[in-house]
């Protein structure tokens, strides 16, 4: 594979130190710029981030000294890149003509925001869940009057616990039925405990906007290309509920399923020992070896025990049984920064490299 020269848009942020921290030593992009808000444009990214650097590992050394670049000065940052991930914090209407002023200066965008989800022409992509959606960029191309190009967005992170695991039953088995409710870490809001103490011995049962997300988004990935645009599916109805817990990374769920041909327990436990996506098939960089892990044991899958699995990068499930109101519940979870944003794009763009999208 080529060395893709790439940016990080947002790069300041959370998801954006995420970005710049698997990019580090990536064996096919090359971070090449870091861009920013016009307050951090000037200035090296080490000046920039200064003491909000929230990885668990030290800054990159050959990150430090580069200059952050304005991010609204799209012709500069795309001169200099093949592509771009975004992960900015701004208004959805700002964020969407950003990432479209990208894309129409040929620079292909790989976003972690939401706000171009529900755009019909815009992929929005687990790799092995949904890579054929990839078909519909051809459509977005030709609004944009792009050659090159276009804007690929990955899923909230709350659905990469719970969507995995529900995927390799939903067709063979007719997946009727769906409730949901997630358990959701402080990094999932940009925060750490040092800047949201509040969130210490306390739960929240609200997250603005998550559970339209939980409920609408899997709707979309389960949709198909037609004419030129995704058209979601209109089925399993989906009810979620939605809570922030204090736990530094990683997003949980308890799951309750029903299915018009209710599988054996069995079955299922066969179906996701056994299931692959394009991203094994295809054996991309950042893709885990096993996508789902079951766990016997009665307590797990944990959240701090569990979270980092294949590098943060599968899905960890546990406690399937019956249950008395849907044919079955279980739990499972996903790290969030990784799986759920950054480290999501990261394996989105990989795909979207071995495809020939950025060339």
């Amino acid at each position: 594979m080529k060395q893709y020269q790439v940016g990080v848009v947002g790069a300041t942020g959370m998801v954006g130190q995420r970005f710049v921290s698997l990019l580090a030593q990536h064996p096919w992009f090359h971070l090449a710029v870091v861009a920013a808000s016009p307050r951090s444009a000037g200035k090296t990214y080490e000046e920039a981030v200064g003491s909000r650097w929230a990885m668990p590992d030290p800054m990159p050394e050959q990150v430090k000294n580069m200059v952050v670049l304005d991010a609204s000065h799209v012709e500069e940052v795309a001169s200099k890149v093949d592509f771009v991930f975004c992960a900015v914090d701004m208004k959805k209407e700002e964020i969407r003509a950003l990432e479209e002023s990208y894309a129409k200066a040929e620079c292909p965008v790989v976003s972690n925001n939401s706000a171009h989800r529900f755009t019909p022409d815009v992929p929005m992509v687990v790799p092995e869940i949904n890579p054929e959606h990839l078909d519909v960029i051809a459509a977005q191309r030709a609004r944009l009057g792009t050659k090159k190009g276009f804007v690929a967005v990955k899923s909230n992170c709350s659905l990469q616990s719970y969507v995995p695991a529900l995927h390799p039953l939903k067709d063979e088995f007719g997946l009727s039925k769906v409730l949901v409710c997630t358990y959701q870490a402080i990094s999932g809001a940009g925060k750490t405990f040092a800047t949201w103490p509040e969130m210490v011995d306390n739960c929240i049962p609200y997250i603005g906007g998550e559970e339209e997300k939980s409920e609408q988004e899997p709707l979309k990935l389960w949709g198909k290309v037609e004419g030129g645009a995704i058209v979601p599916t209109t089925s399993p109805s989906i009810t979620a509920q939605c809570l922030r817990i204090p736990v530094t990374d990683g997003h949980m769920a308890a799951v309750f399923m029903s299915f018009e041909k209710k599988p054996s327990k069995e079955e299922i436990l066969d179906r996701w020992a056994n299931f692959e996506g394009e991203a094994q098939r295809l054996a991309l960089p950042s893709a885990p070896k096993h996508f789902l892990h079951y766990f016997e044991e009665n307590d797990r899958p944990q959240t701090k025990l569990d979270r980092n699995l294949e590098n943060g990068m599968a899905v960890s499930i546990g406690r399937l049984r019956p249950d008395t109101q849907y044919d079955y519940k279980f739990v499972c979870l996903s790290h969030n920064t990784l799986r759920g944003a950054a480290g999501g794009g990261v394996l989105l763009a990989e795909l979207l490299a071995a495809k020939g999208y950025f060339d």
